[in-house]
């Protein structure tokens, strides 16, 4: 699950942010599929290897084939997912590896919204995926339930308007939505679009467990926490403790949403450059 325009270089930042969230969808995503055993999985964006991951464990593949811009987070699947079905190569939605039989699946987990060009990245998916394969993706919720990063943005922009440049429910809620969703898909020439939520429990232990992430200096909003000065910190910091719905043994319960939509490639569609 790669973090795309998010900035992330290393598997440990990205297992903080967002890895240990997006772990609890994956199972999910790939049960709601049904892909059959025995088949060949491609994954765009494959991050530090947790879809893969759930892929190996809960589809028994043939082999799965993990490609991501990232060269740190394609090192770091590396080292995690030892299995001689998988290899992870360093590359972009758009420079997709096509043979003439491709794959029966092709998939990515929170990586459309970091596509420069989501038509083109998509059109590439399809491309790699064989006539009657399935074509798969999800992305957070980031305008509305995906409330780890939702809480956040809404003080820290009540604060301070100049943060709504970060903010990812502003900047890429045109894609994360269901409609949007089905629209790019219908527009690459996938049939049979479906849509449909995940929520996953967003637990912590406390703030401290909530807040160290947003200091990781990789991802969008740890890259706002970390440009203001110390003092305005402090100040959204707290601002951000006090919007929390923190329980009376200090622990913070939430959900993550993800919007999740598949589709199949038509028996004779040929694809778009």
């Amino acid at each position: 699950m790669s973090s795309g325009g998010a900035n992330f270089s290393s598997g440990g930042a990205y297992e903080m942010y967002m890895g240990r969230w997006s772990r609890l969808v994956a199972p999910v995503f790939l049960g709601w599929l049904s892909v059959p055993s025995g088949g060949r999985w491609l994954e765009v964006g494959s991050g530090t290897g947790e879809l893969t991951r759930a892929i190996l464990s809960g589809c028994d593949p043939a082999s799965v084939l993990g490609v991501d811009p990232s060269t740190g987070l394609v090192e770091s699947a590396r080292d995690v997912v030892r299995d001689d079905r998988v290899r992870f190569e360093v590359g972009g939605a758009e420079e997709l590896p096509i043979d003439a039989e491709g794959f029966d699946a092709v998939v990515s987990g929170l990586v459309l919204n970091f596509i420069p060009d989501v038509d083109a990245g998509i059109a590439g998916m399809v491309q790699a995926a064989k006539p009657g394969g399935t074509v798969a993706a999800y992305v957070w919720d980031y305008a509305g339930e995906m409330q780890i990063m939702r809480r956040f943005w809404d003080v820290a922009v009540e604060l301070d308007p100049e943060a709504a440049r970060f903010d990812e429910g502003l900047r890429e809620s045109p894609l994360c939505e269901p409609d949007a969703l089905t629209a790019h898909f219908k527009v690459a020439g996938l049939v049979d679009v479906k849509v449909r939520s995940i929520d996953v429990p967003a637990h912590f232990v406390d703030f401290d467990d909530y807040w160290a992430p947003f200091t990781g200096g990789q991802g969008s909003a740890p890259t706002y926490v970390m440009s203001l000065d110390e003092g305005a910190r402090a100040v959204l910091r707290e601002a951000v403790r006090n919007a929390l719905p923190v329980g009376v043994d200090g622990s913070i319960d939430l959900i993550a949403r993800a919007w999740a939509v598949f589709a199949t490639r038509g028996i004779c569609h040929t694809g778009t450059a």
